[in-house]
């Protein structure tokens, strides 16, 4: 079938919005008509090719729609599902079978080479086959995504202010919430106040830490983090971070969070923590070098990289919906809303710091 796509054909290149051609689904396969798609920091550094994704490709791994058709075997959705799409994985290795898809073993080539789970490309345009992205590809009208990447949700919510949940808001909320599970009434600090980390935030007002401090440079952001959450907030520009993180808490904060992928941040994080405290460094950081013994083994530190939340989407999604229902879990204070056609707008904003979470919205 013809859909339109924001293709892109070279590292660092211009989105080109044209007409592609998209394959039925195949069996355990969804078609879904694309509502709208979230634009993350991922999205970017391939688009920049810092991970290299095999170009010419079609990006968006945010997306949220309507399932159009289902293939043979499908038994989770049916056509007229309002549905998130999230992360690809095998469903059948160690990792997958124990609750950990986002640890799956096939995860760099489902979601970062191209194919889709049987090893094919489903869009093309005469004798031009486009890589797929995430499994989804949701830069498009339509998308066509294996069952275990689809998430059905309720209908009664907004499915523009759902896409999101697929990767960003549940990476910041699934590491707190699924894998530093903290303590009620301990301390985090959360560096770095984007999209997800104000779900970090959000998921830590949920469980009940009694001291939540957010560190950003941008005073807008932090402003924001004391509305969703945040009990103290550290303008790392201005002050000595860990000085102050241990001002607040005294010896330092139990758990931290740093979705900056900057690693002098990732470091001020490892030393904001008390001992026997656990960082989870969730942002894409560059290299890194740390005294093992001084810096972890002498306090008895812990410092973790999870991916995606460590979420189980099917599972862990329907409760971040019910959760923002119940008012709990407010990130459509983070979301704006762009047409499809203002792609590259919505790139440039999220780069500059002028918008937290953009989300593409579909013509209709």
């Amino acid at each position: 079938m013809k859909i339109k796509a924001a293709t892109l054909y070279k590292a660092k290149g211009d989105f080109i919005f044209e007409e592609v051609e998209l394959q039925e689904p195949k069996a355990n396969e969804v078609l879904i008509k694309i509502v709208a798609s979230g634009v993350c920091h991922t999205d970017s550094v391939v688009r920049e090719q810092f991970i290299p994704v095999p170009l010419p490709a079609v990006l968006g791994h945010e997306g949220a729609g309507i399932v159009e058709k289902v293939g043979a075997n499908v038994t989770t959705v049916q056509p007229g599902d309002h549905v998130v799409l999230s992360f690809s994985s095998c469903g059948h290795c160690e990792n997958c079978l124990s609750g950990h898809p986002s640890s799956c073993e096939h995860l760099n080539d489902f979601n970062f080479g191209g194919i889709m789970n049987d090893g094919s490309k489903r869009i093309h345009k005469h004798d031009i086959e486009f890589s797929t992205f995430f499994g989804q590809s949701s830069f498009a009208t339509y998308a066509v995504s294996h069952e275990r990447n689809v998430v059905k949700i309720d209908k009664d919510v907004d499915l523009r202010l759902m896409a999101p949940l697929g990767c960003g808001i549940q990476t910041g909320s699934g590491t707190v919430l699924n894998k530093l599970r903290p303590e009620f009434g301990s301390t985090i600090a959360v560096y770095g106040a984007g999209a997800v980390g104000l779900s970090a935030i959000m998921a830590a007002k949920i469980v009940g830490c009694s001291t939540i401090i957010a560190v950003d440079i941008h005073d807008d952001r932090l402003e924001l983090a004391k509305e969703l959450g945040a009990t103290h907030v550290i303008n790392g520009s201005k002050v000595d971070t860990v000085a102050e993180v241990r001002s607040i808490t005294g010896r330092g904060t139990h758990y931290a969070v740093d979705s900056t992928g900057v690693p002098a941040v990732t470091r001020q994080a490892l030393n904001g923590l008390r001992s026997m405290g656990t960082l989870a460094v969730v942002g894409a950081t560059g290299d890194l070098t740390i005294n093992v013994q001084e810096e972890l083994m002498g306090e008895g530190k812990s410092m973790i990289g999870v991916i995606e939340g460590d979420a189980v989407p099917q599972t862990f999604i329907p409760k971040l919906v019910q959760f923002y229902k119940e008012g709990k879990f407010p990130f459509d204070k983070l979301i704006n809303f762009y047409q499809f056609e203002e792609l590259e707008k919505a790139f440039e904003d999220s780069k500059t710091g002028k918008t937290i979470k953009p989300v593409v919205v579909m013509p209709e």
